[in-house]
């Protein structure tokens, strides 16, 4: 990095910081994530094919493109974005709260959203010491496992950097999707809520409320990192798939991982 862009950011990053920021973020897609950590811009995290930042309001844009889709916003429990406008405001008075993700390809592109609710900002606990995670991401990359990866990534950072001792999530009766995204993770079933009012839809919906405690996430890692191993041994024609499916079935019993990938 040149050390006048370096400098002229240093000495700007109170005003301009947002500016400035993504200015080097499209310049330096994969080396601003080291920079922003030593200039305070707020938590990044890193995955194989993700970034996950905080939102811009230069990523209205983007964030309309995949919000105005019916069959997004709805399925959460939210209302289609209805102009790019809209977008931005939204950015401001809703994805900017802490620990509020833009999940991000590795070009800086953002395609979704992902964030850790905590206090007044999630009605499933109480506790300084849980919080929700809720996440939602654009259709035309559903199917990737782009949301698990992500969802990977900040359950790592709450448990491990917040000191989480356990996290919520929830889904609407229906949303299959969201509930396929917690089996993948290891949640475990907690309780049915029928009549939950809808206000931003006019509607009320079954919710179903899932929990991961912190020893159940590190199982989870145990877990995967054992099935890590059995794939290594597939792949490398150490084991047949008929003892692969047989080993890897009697670890998701022994374990209590039926689901989970």
């Amino acid at each position: 990095l040149p050390s006048v862009l370096l400098h002229a950011f240093v000495q700007s990053q109170t005003m301009y910081k947002q500016t400035l920021y993504t200015q080097i973020q499209q310049m330096l897609p994969l080396q601003y994530l080291a920079l922003s950590k030593s200039l305070s811009l707020g938590t990044m995290l890193e995955t194989e094919r993700l970034i996950l930042r905080p939102w811009l309001e230069t990523d209205a844009k983007d964030l309309y493109t995949y919000a105005k889709d019916p069959e997004v916003g709805p399925p959460a429990g939210w209302p289609p974005h209805e102009s790019e406008e809209q977008s931005r405001q939204i950015i401001r008075d809703v994805l900017s709260a802490p620990e509020t993700y833009a999940v991000c390809l590795k070009d800086g592109t953002a395609i979704g959203s992902i964030g850790l609710k905590m206090g007044e900002n999630t009605t499933l606990t109480d506790r300084e010491d849980e919080c929700e995670l809720g996440y939602w991401i654009g259709k035309p990359y559903w199917g990737q496992g782009l949301i698990p990866e992500a969802s990977r990534a900040l359950l790592q950072y709450a448990f491990q950097e917040l000191g989480m001792r356990a996290v919520w999530c929830g889904y609407y009766e229906g949303n299959e999707k969201s509930k396929k995204v917690q089996e993948k993770l290891g949640f475990v079933y907690r309780y049915t809520t029928e009549n939950l009012e809808l206000s931003l839809l006019g509607e009320y919906r079954t919710g179903h409320t899932n929990l991961m405690t912190k020893e159940r996430w590190q199982k989870v890692q145990l877990f995967r990192q054992q099935k890590k191993t059995l794939d290594t041994f597939l792949a490398s024609c150490a084991i047949t798939r008929v003892q692969y499916d047989k080993s890897l079935g009697d670890l998701q019993k022994l374990m209590d991982m039926q689901g989970v990938k």
